[in-house]
């Protein structure tokens, strides 16, 4: 079993979260029929459309890597008295900040998002920060943190359109209020 993140009302009324009803994710389906459009992005969009759901296991550590914290699509860095993993709408808006910013970033290197890719653009966002060589520093730790035991790096196979809908996801929550439920 993987890692679903749900859409779900906010706050909570009574002692669960209700899920969103699919309806408010039904344009995602328009991008199924987009002329070119990957069989995994087509099966995101799908998702998403049906289920208001990212099967969210996949994504993990590559928006861990992005964003610069750990475990940020399961939602744990709630304190121990607030027993539900739920990033709440300003969570989302700021998931899909750094997800947008990141593809924009990634456009000029090409639409495959892989291991090589991500380091190239980190490096260069991070290359040009006061606190340069420090941040690198910190972004090697964690690309090598990320390889084996034989030091081959994450088969990542993900396109800038595949992460954008990612991205639409956390957005639409956002904007419309809705939180996201980390159902592991």
């Amino acid at each position: 079993m993987g890692l679903d993140n749900v859409a779900v009302h906010w706050p909570r009324t009574g002692r669960f979260y209700d899920p969103v009803a699919p309806a408010e994710f039904v344009d995602f389906g328009e991008i199924v029929d987009m002329p070119r459009i990957s069989a995994p992005t087509a099966a995101l969009a799908e998702l998403i459309a049906k289920t208001g759901t990212v099967r969210a296991t996949a994504y993990t550590e590559l928006v861990d890597l992005i964003l610069g914290l750990e475990n940020v699509l399961y939602a744990t860095e709630n304190s121990a008295e607030d027993e539900d993993p739920v990033i709440d709408p300003d969570g989302c808006s700021w998931i899909a900040d750094g997800l947008e910013k990141f593809v924009a970033r990634h456009r000029p290197f090409g639409e495959a998002v892989t291991f090589e890719s991500v380091s190239e653009v980190l490096r260069s966002l991070l290359g040009d920060g006061r606190l340069a060589e420090q941040q690198l520093r910190w972004l090697d730790s964690r690309l090598d943190k990320l390889r084996d035991e034989s030091g081959e790096p994450p088969q990542w196979n993900f396109t800038c359109a595949e992460l954008s809908v990612l991205a639409a996801f956390y957005r639409r929550c956002a904007e419309r209020g809705f939180a996201v439920y980390a159902d592991a």
